[in-house]
């Protein structure tokens, strides 16, 4: 690390993350990310069940563990036991940061309440995600991020308008919740810095996605526009979309005046750059269709690599539709260090993507990957909570570790 003080920027943080699947984790991930110390709380016997997800699994283990559980310690704890929760009461009674995803009212029936941890430790910041918030008349139901993603109105706006919703292929609604939970938690630490108090952040998944949905409430309410599914274009932004070549498609963006005159010139058709029809950005959106005929026709008889590089001469932005293999291999991504590769004892060379964003003064780091169940159990009750070894050892043959 480059830091004046050789700590990463969240170095000096110590976060107890309970819960599992993916919201919650996801948090965990981005503050590990960046140098706090990271203890995951996991049942015995099982963990976290994200330890067995993922379409592939060489050796029988998942892809995916080692990348949302990097930078992380697994200490197990049964918390359905009042002995494993006075135990988490003193793990987190010694922590800066508790993340949670459990349904609301969890926590409370295990005598982990927000108002019983302050009490204990009152600087501590306790972020709680959930499908719905801690409060409001759905806070009770089950929330995945697949509703949230409904709930939130990105499910419907997406896919082609012939056809029902679709959804990413990744599981967006989670990791937007998780990500905001990190951003919040980050908040409200610059605020405990002023104030020497902690509080209880709100990360409800279907929020999430509402907070990236641009102007589609006003548009409805004010304008009476019901956004509809548009397949691989935004409406009235053109040119943009995936046009044909002779080995593939690319992907075109040139919705600003300045851009499409060049794009006009480079097809030899200048004219069009001041054509009433296509010259500003609401003549181009009206004839969004007619724009993408002309563009098709003359992109279909090129080969994409010579065209890409006379669109990116000339300023324009454009692109191919990246798949893994493809991020392997190109070169910006390698100068860039976006992908990382770091030894798995079972895996080998095991490549991730690096973390985002970029610090100079204090860059994040990827410092281990997702660790065996229990793996820190010493470090954590010995270390941690200076318990003896023979009382860990009582411990673990009660099934409480």
């Amino acid at each position: 690390m480059t830091g004046t003080d050789d700590l990463p920027a969240l170095g000096d943080l110590r976060v107890v993350e309970m819960g599992q699947l993916l919201a919650g984790p996801f948090c965990g991930q981005l503050l590990g990310d960046f140098g706090a110390e990271i203890v995951k709380i996991e049942p015995p016997g099982a963990g976290d069940p994200m330890r067995e997800w993922g379409r592939e699994k060489p050796h029988g283990k998942s892809l995916w563990w080692p990348i949302l559980a990097r930078n992380k310690k697994s200490a197990t704890l049964n918390l359905r036991t009042p002995e494993g929760q006075e135990l988490a009461r003193r793990i987190i009674a010694r922590a800066d940061v508790l993340v949670e995803n459990f349904r609301p009212g969890t926590l409370e029936r295990w005598g982990l309440s927000p108002a019983t941890l302050h009490a204990e430790n009152p600087r501590l910041i306790i972020t709680r995600v959930t499908g719905y918030g801690q409060d409001g008349p759905y806070s009770p139901r089950a929330g995945f991020g697949s509703v949230g993603e409904a709930m939130g109105g990105i499910r419907y706006v997406t896919g082609d308008p012939d056809k029902p919703p679709s959804r990413a292929g990744i599981s967006l609604g989670d990791e937007l919740a998780g990500t905001f939970a990190a951003l919040g938690t980050l908040v409200a630490l610059h605020a405990r810095h002023r104030t020497g108090r902690g509080q209880v952040v709100d990360s409800a998944l279907y929020e999430a996605v509402l907070a990236m949905m641009e102007s589609l409430i006003p548009e409805w309410d004010i304008a009476g526009y019901q956004r509809e599914r548009t397949g691989s274009v935004l409406p009235n932004v053109a040119p943009s979309n995936v046009y044909p070549t002779q080995d593939g498609p690319i992907l075109i963006a040139a919705n600003r005046d300045t851009i499409w005159r060049r794009l006009a010139e480079l097809m030899g058709r200048p004219e069009l750059g001041d054509d009433e029809r296509y010259s500003s950005h609401g003549a181009r959106g009206a004839h969004a269709a007619e724009l993408d005929d002309l563009i098709g026709a003359w992109t279909a008889g090129q080969e994409s690599g010579p065209l890409l590089e006379l669109l990116h001469e000339n300023g324009i932005p454009a692109g191919l539709t990246y798949r893994a293999k493809d991020m392997l291999a190109d070169p910006h991504y390698r100068a860039r260090e976006a992908i990382i590769r770091l030894a798995h004892p079972e895996f080998g060379d095991f490549p991730m993507h690096n973390v985002f964003p970029k610090l100079s003064g204090t860059p994040g780091e990827v410092r281990s990957l997702g660790p065996e169940l229990g793996e820190h159990n010493h470090e954590v009750y010995g270390t941690l909570l200076g318990l003896a070894a023979e009382e860990i050892t009582r411990l673990t043959a009660a099934g409480t570790i």
